[in-house]
């Protein structure tokens, strides 16, 4: 019936009737589900730990494992007993996806908001400062496409969900139901707008953790970088219990993925791997990018190459799985494909000295000796397929993993043996 009403406005149209004036219909849209800014910002603070549901994003500081709970908050694991890790707290973050610490300040988006939670007492994780309207408005993607989504109006609050309602609505043929934001998806597992974790260690003032490959989070020097899709947001934390907002430097459209390492910053996209130079921390500089076919793709670097793994997928375009290794110049400005190889759905992945461990979806997690590059796949180590891993941070002999089963820890330190020491499940109702 709706589409036969818009069709006869559009018929009317074209027989000379007015077409900007608006006729009320009544009809069953998305409509926005709100989180008032008082009780975002009101919401910050420890509760009982609490079993792992949709976990994300994984950071390590201090033998302390901190793992996003999708859009609910942060997981902190005691891993200093390897064999036996243990959870601690969990601070509750609304719109939590990203996370990044130096000293004992942690640093996670709160929907619109950075927040700063002093993380020194472990069991009682509290909230010291908090920018407000400093990171971009995003919008979920309704899990009922095929209806229009009403109008969001911003001030009324942050959009945690939509539900299906009957409801009066004001029309001007063909649209005016549908709103101008962005409602691309790109979170894992795909839920929301806004993904990856903070990486690697600057070379600044003060103590910073280590974070995964699907990172958007990350610390250089004393200065905080939060990417978004097209956008790189600039922190100031040379004091790091009150980070001053900088500024917006832009970027190429569609960024997934941020990694740190030897002053640049690598960015993951669906066509390829971005490399700006930190020379100037303030004014990040692109210097050159690495193009390949529509993908999904994480990357980390070590020693002079790059590893990117592609996925396909629906969020993420094209059909490849793979994993490139590419050879980068000493100037960083020159990519060199060295070689590539086929895998199942990989998404994170992390290199240590010679061993590169790959989540590769439901093939499992996968470590190969990567010292010849030319002949990876002739030196798969070990897999582990029973799993779904998602990212890895691997550290000195120990491995951090985190998979739609839950959190995982393996000690590589003996290539011949590597074994699992400690594991925490997902609740048993998350599992099918």
């Amino acid at each position: 019936m709706k589409t036969h009403r818009l069709a006869l406005a559009l018929a009317l149209c074209t027989l000379g009737f007015s077409c900007t004036d608006k006729y009320t219909e009544e009809l069953t849209v998305n409509a926005p589900v709100y989180l008032t800014y008082e009780a975002l910002r009101t919401a910050v603070g420890p509760e009982p730990a609490r079993t792992l549901e949709r976990p994300g994003k994984i950071y390590f500081k201090d033998n302390r494992i901190f793992i996003v709970e999708y859009l609910q908050g942060i997981h902190v694991i005691d891993v200093s007993d390897v064999s036996n890790p243990q959870n601690l707290v969990f601070i509750h973050i609304p719109g939590c996806v990203d996370l990044a610490i130096k000293d004992q300040s942690l640093y996670a988006d709160s929907y619109t908001d950075l927040v700063t939670i002093d993380v020194s007492e472990v069991a009682r994780p509290k909230e010291i400062h908090r920018l407000t309207d400093v990171l971009p408005y995003k919008i979920p993607t309704p899990k009922e496409t095929a209806y229009p989504r009403a109008e969001v109006l911003k001030d009324k609050g942050v959009v945690t969900g939509w539900e299906l309602r009957r409801e009066k609505h004001a029309v001007t043929p063909p649209k005016d139901l549908y709103s101008e934001y962005d409602y691309s998806d790109k979170a894992w597992p795909s839920f929301f707008l806004a993904n990856a974790e903070g990486t690697t260690a600057g070379s600044g003032s003060g103590s910073v953790g280590l974070g995964g490959s699907m990172a958007r989070f990350g610390l250089y020097q004393d200065y905080l970088y939060v990417a978004d899709e097209s956008r790189l947001y600039l922190f100031d934390a040379a004091t790091p219990a009150r980070p001053v907002a900088l500024g917006i430097h832009p970027l190429a459209n569609a960024i997934e993925t941020m990694f740190i390492y030897d002053h640049h910053l690598f960015f993951g996209t669906p066509s390829g791997m971005l490399v700006y130079s930190l020379q100037v921390p303030l004014a990040p500089d692109y210097i050159g990018d690495f193009r390949h076919t529509t993908s999904c793709d994480p990357v980390v670097v070590q020693d002079g190459y790059a590893y990117i793994t592609l996925r396909a997928g629906e969020t993420c375009g094209g059909g490849v799985n793979r994993l490139d290794i590419v050879k980068i110049s000493e100037d960083y400005k020159e990519y060199d494909l060295v070689s590539s190889y086929g895998m199942t759905a990989p998404q994170g992945l992390g290199v240590d000295g010679n061993k590169l461990f790959i989540c590769d979806g439901p093939a499992g997690l996968k470590i190969y000796d990567a010292e010849d590059k030319t002949t990876l796949s002739s030196h798969l180590i070990a897999t582990f397929p029973e799993i779904q891993a998602y990212d890895v941070i691997p550290l000195e002999g120990y491995l951090f993993l985190v998979a739609e089963e839950g959190f995982y820890l393996y000690d590589y330190s003996d290539y011949t043996n590597i074994r699992r020491l400690g594991y925490i499940p997902i609740s048993p109702s998350n599992k099918e």
